[in-house]
This record gives C-alpha cells, structure tokens and sequence, in this order.
C-alpha cells in the first residue's frame, strides 16, 4: 500500500483483488447475489473517506472493501484527510468523549476540527455518486461541499450510546446533513438524529489477507519465537491499540492472575500505532509501566516489525484471546480470532456481543475476575475451546466476511438510487402542478421554464 500525497486528501493506492476468488469460502451463491446487485451501478464512482490509512479496523476493512467494489464493478476510491497534530490530538478527545468520557470541548479545540475539514474540503473538487465518510474526523465535509451531487453517507464505527453531550451536540449537525447514515448496531442510533435513512451494516473481516489467511501451526510457530514468544507455552493474546477503552492494564491483571495456576503463561498484547492516534505511545508507556518488567510481558507494535502475517501467527499460536474492552464499537479482532478457530473472550459491551455467543463460541465478561476464570476455564479444558472455536468459525463465515459487508453497501447504494428516482418524479410532478396552478392564473410561475410541445 502507498499513499499518493496530494494538497489536503491524499489517494490511497491499493492492490486488486476479485470477487470470485471468495467464493471458495462463502459460496457461489453470495457472490452471484454481489454481482446481481452491482449491476444497476455499473461505473458509479465511489469515494471513501477516512483519517488514515493503516491502524485500526476502519483503514483495514477499506483496504478490501474498495478493491471488491472495483471487482464489482464500481469506480470506487479511497482518500484520506490531512491535518496537524493539534488536529488529531482534538478528534482523538472526540473519539473518547463520544464514548462517554467527560472531557471539555473547547473554543480553541472547536476551530482546528473545522479549521483542518476546511482546508481537506478546498481541494476535492472532483464529484462522486455516493461518498462514504467515516467516523468524527471528516464529518463536516458534506456541509463544506453541500453543492456537490450525489449521496452522502456518514459512517459511523464507535459506540455512541454514552455519548458526552456537548460533543454529540457540536457534531450532529454536520451529521445531519448526509443523506444517510451507518451505525454498526441500532442501539448507537441517538434518538434526536434527523437524517434521511439509516442503515445497519456490521463490519467485517478479509478471509483471504495477509491477517486472515490460512496459515501452519509450525509456521505460526516459527514466526512468534521471532519475538521471543515460547510456542509450546500457553500464550495469552489481545490485539487491539494501545488505548484506555481497550482495557491493556487490565488484561495484564488477568494474566497475572492465570499465571498463579499457570506459571509458565506468556502474555502477548499487540498493537498498531496509528497517525489519528496521538495518544497510543502514551498509553504503550502506561501499560510497559503496569508490565513491570515481567519478561513474559510482550508488548509489541508495528513499530516492532509486526504487519498482518505476525498478527496471524499470534493469533493462531494463542491458547486464549481476549478483548477485554470496556468500550468497544464492533471489535474485528473478535472475529479475527474466531476466524482461526479460538474461542474468544470479550468485553460484554458494544459490538462484542453481536458476534461472541456467550458459552458457545467464548464468553463475554464484565470484571477482571470473571475474565481470569473463563480463560482458566478453557486453558483446562483444550477440546472445549476447540469445539467453542470450531463454532465461532462458522458464526463469522455466514456473518462477517468482506462478502457480507460490500452486500449491504449495494443494497443501501440501490436503496438511495431509488430514493433519489423517487424524489424526482416528485419534484417533476410538483413543478407540473406549479404550472398548471400558474396557467390558470394567467402567469408562469417564478423561476420555472415550462416546455409546451
């Protein structure tokens, strides 16, 4: 992957992947359905927008989804915002307070989240059919380009249901103004959100990248000694950011507590520094701190050399994974996990419990204590796990594919068509009042041309 720099966004260039390569793994039949439905939008041009282009499960989710909408058919595209770290450092306090922190939203904080969309929204200049923003960063866009065509649509990744009020406030507006919105689960939609349509849609997993793929056990092996990780010793493994919603120092605690009954357990964290992320090296320090040297504490980034294939073979290697989240918007690396066939314990919040069937596939938990006993639990019961895992496997291949979330986004492209259509013959039919209205009136009305034959 490269990014192409250009004044404010800049182009994200991304590798080709095709449709029916997936079909191996979920079905002819889906792909058919794919097909069926791009159909109608042959060529339309399809821009997202997000603030960065590695990090976190937005930017790997994209990576696939524009490729297959290419494969689909679609003129689509990917383009990220560009701003100073003043900027970043302010939706990075968005993201928290959306999540229900209690932090001030400042005059000065106000006028560099605008300042910086402004500055993005002067240099897009080309038009779309349907643009998809995701997430606070470039929220404002629509209304800085409100004379452009086509459909708008903000998506949003994060749990808003403790959402800090001034914040929401300030935001909502902007959101207003899109044409429609995605929300991950219905109960992140605030009720006081006046918008057109809202949709749905989970996210979801590549099955075939370099995370995802199928990968040996001697080769996921070999691959974490690399790190000084022991493979035939349990391993306890949590991927997530370095971030106080992903709970790491908590994790450490229910390590600490296994490591009473299992002395010879490893704890993995991983995470990505991403650049929307100020305050993850700050956190990477906290959570090295609460480490306290413990040589079988690994904590390790891509700061480290880890990419998708490391992050693959520690998942595989793993004898628990956790994501013990206190606040988690969706959590791909739950189905990450289920994917290669572990059972998974989660936060019992947000998204998690959409995909972790509790008892059958992992467990969800709400205390450090009750995360402790459910990793015991499977670490005693190996064929337990693997029958859960086996499970959960299952769950994700008919739910949260990359198949399954470019199936919504058609649906709610063709949904908006026809909206659109819709509004049309509306307005055509409102002028041909209009003017039947004003003929009888002996005038034509203002500002209409009407054609006679």
């Amino acid at each position: 992957m490269q990014e192409m720099r250009t004044p404010g966004m800049q182009h994200v260039v991304l590798t080709e992947k095709s449709l029916a390569d997936y079909a191996p793994i979920v079905g002819d039949d889906v792909i058919a359905e794919i097909e069926q439905l791009a159909r109608p939008l042959q060529g339309a041009r399809v821009l997202n927008i997000s603030s960065t282009a590695y990090g976190g499960g937005v930017a790997e989710m994209l990576h696939t989804l524009v490729p297959l909408m290419r494969s689909a058919g679609l003129n689509a595209e990917w383009r990220i915002i560009t701003g100073p770290d003043e900027f970043f450092g302010v939706t990075k306090s968005m993201h928290n307070a959306l999540q229900g922190m209690d932090l001030d939203l400042t005059p000065a904080m106000r006028a560099a989240y605008l300042h910086t969309n402004v500055d993005n929204a002067v240099y897009m200049e080309d038009e779309f059919d349907f643009v998809i923003v995701h997430d606070p960063q470039p929220a404002p866009l629509r209304m800085l380009r409100a004379a452009d065509p086509g459909k708008w649509i903000w998506r949003c990744h994060i749990d808003l249901t403790a959402a800090n009020q001034v914040y929401w406030n300030f935001l909502r507006p902007y959101i207003e103004r899109y044409d429609a919105a995605i929300f991950t689960m219905p109960q992140y939609v605030k009720q006081d959100l006046a918008i057109g349509k809202v949709a749905i849609i989970p996210p979801a997993i590549d099955p075939l990248s370099p995370k995802n793929a199928p990968m040996d056990e001697a080769r996921a092996a070999d691959i974490v000694q690399l790190y000084g990780v022991d493979p035939t010793r349990p391993i306890i493994v949590q991927v997530s950011r370095f971030d106080p919603w992903k709970d790491p120092l908590g994790v450490i605690d229910v390590y600490r507590n296994i490591k009473t009954r299992y002395p010879d357990t490893q704890l993995v964290m991983v995470g990505s520094m991403a650049t929307d992320d100020p305050e993850g090296m700050d956190y990477y320090q906290r959570t090295k701190e609460h480490a306290e040297g413990d040589p079988d504490i690994h904590l390790l980034s891509n700061l480290d050399g880890i990419g998708n294939v490391e992050v693959n073979a520690f998942q595989r290697a793993a004898t628990v994974v956790l994501q013990k989240s206190l606040r988690e918007g969706f959590g791909l690396t739950i189905s990450e996990g289920l994917w290669k066939g572990k059972p998974v314990i989660g936060g019992n919040v947000g998204g998690i419990p959409i995909q972790i069937e509790n008892g059958k596939t992992g467990y969800l938990v709400e205390s450090i204590e009750e995360c402790t006993a459910r990793a015991l639990e499977l670490m005693r019961n190996p064929k337990k796990a693997q029958a859960m895992g086996a499970r959960g496997r299952e769950v994700v291949r008919r739910r949260f594919l990359s198949t399954a979330h470019i199936r919504s986004e058609l649906q709610l492209f063709t949904e908006l068509m026809k909206s659109s259509a819709r509004t049309s013959r509306t307005t055509a039919r409102t002028r041909v009042a209009q003017a039947t209205l004003a003929s009888m009136n002996g005038r034509k009305p203002r500002g209409q041309h009407i054609a006679t034959a």
